[in-house]
């Protein structure tokens, strides 16, 4: 009988103990465009990367800024893919607006032989601090194909988060991006302008 008991007991504490050790579910977390692509104005080609971050956020988890000397790796707020991947990504559908061209790739799925213009981006500062700020600093190179002449430049952009959820540090990071991509837009507007 005191077996049955102690077995019929067991049995009903097994399972609260299994919720109990139980791991919070992993988010994912994406960045976006700016907005809706316009009718094509332009038939000019662009690939963008390839890019590179700094090895602090290259991984999955995001990196937290605690302090001027402190990261924390969240297990449970992720990014959805590399982060080099959806920089170039959303860069690329940012230009597609921005330019007026549907002809804009990036690096891994350049299939244009020479493409008119060429982007590489090298992100020296990727700081997230949610409930504060997403910080980007970056720094690129626009290439003409027809003739190597290049433009470099520099974007430096500390975007408020409008909340404290990482969707809400996802979208200021959104909005850097695309601060960055007008910068993009605008050096190809100038290499394209008429040579006088």
């Amino acid at each position: 009988m005191r077996r049955l008991a102690a077995l019929a007991m067991l049995c009903g504490i097994g399972p609260l103990a299994a919720g109990c050790g139980s791991t919070p579910a992993t988010h994912f977390y994406a960045l976006s465009s700016a907005g809706v692509p316009a009718s094509p104005s332009s038939t000019r080609s662009v690939a963008v990367g390839p890019v590179s971050v700094p090895a602090v956020v290259d991984r999955p988890q995001i990196a937290v800024s605690t302090g001027p000397n402190q990261v924390w790796l969240d297990e449970f707020h992720q990014w959805a893919a590399p982060l080099q991947n959806d920089i170039a990504r959303v860069v690329a559908e940012n230009l597609v607006t921005m330019l007026g061209t549907p002809r804009v790739t990036f690096f891994s799925q350049t299939l244009l032989a020479e493409p008119d213009y060429r982007v590489v981006i090298e992100v020296q500062r990727f700081a997230s601090a949610p409930g504060e700020a997403a910080t980007l600093d970056a720094v690129w190179t626009v290439s003409r194909g027809a003739d190597g002449k290049s433009q470099t430049g520099r974007t430096s952009v500390r975007e408020p988060t409008a909340g404290s959820s990482y969707e809400a540090l996802a979208a200021a990071h959104s909005r850097a991006v695309a601060r960055m991509s007008q910068d993009i837009a605008d050096a190809v507007g100038a290499l394209d302008r008429p040579r006088s």
